[in-house]
């Protein structure tokens, strides 16, 4: 291995550490309250070493977004590549929401924030590419398993960008309001009861009468 070669791997690897420190720091403080300073020193590198792999705490709580949005377009492609029918296809993205949901919620809301909010403008062209290129792997894997049932007549005949879309926003949308519900009145979790919900009235609206 060269020089270049060497460096660039531990570069890399500081960063995972960075990650995993701002992960434990938001955990624990939550995003307002977390400072880069208590990240660094979690890290043990100094403030400025941070600045060197991240633009601002933004971008940082950004990073752990793109993490969890790349594991779900993975998790959701895994689906679109088994050997079953487009019905059943549709049901494990259930799994896959859930799945993802539980992996870590709290990164998952601020992912979904991030995508409906001004946070974007505030990131590096470099991260805001990335949250595109994820994105639109999840969602296009989405759209092509409802254009594929469209085309073998088990779905109905609607733009399959706009279902796929019904689908990714009832993900997103339950998620947020749910969670909001919960904070506002301290209830139980119900993400998982409604959104299981919601896929049964989304699989009996699409299949074709």
């Amino acid at each position: 291995m060269g020089i270049y070669e060497r460096k660039q791997r531990e570069k890399e690897q500081r960063k995972i550490e960075i990650i995993n420190a701002a992960r434990t720091v938001f955990s624990n403080k939550g995003f307002n309250s977390a400072t880069m300073e208590e990240i660094a020193s979690q890290a043990e590198l100094s403030p400025g070493t941070l600045y060197l792999y991240f633009k601002n705490k933004e971008e940082l709580h950004t990073s752990l977004s793109i993490e969890i949005l790349k594991h779900l377009a993975d998790e959701i492609q895994t689906v679109v590549n088994k050997n079953i029918s487009v019905e059943e296809k549709i049901e494990s993205f259930y799994d896959v929401f859930i799945d993802v949901y539980n992996y870590d919620p709290n990164i998952l809301i601020n992912l979904f924030h991030l995508q409906s909010g001004e946070t974007l403008q505030n990131l590096s062209d470099e991260v805001l590419q990335q949250i595109k290129t994820y994105s639109a792997m999840a969602h296009g894997a989405i759209i092509d398993v409802v254009k594929q049932g469209i085309e073998q007549g088990a779905f109905i005949d609607e733009h399959p960008v706009a279902l796929a879309d019904i689908i990714w926003a009832s993900y997103s949308g339950i998620v947020l309001w749910v969670d909001s519900k919960r904070l506002l009145n301290n209830q139980k979790d119900f993400v998982k009861s409604t959104l299981k919900t919601a896929f049964k009235i989304i699989g009996k609206g699409l299949k074709k009468k």
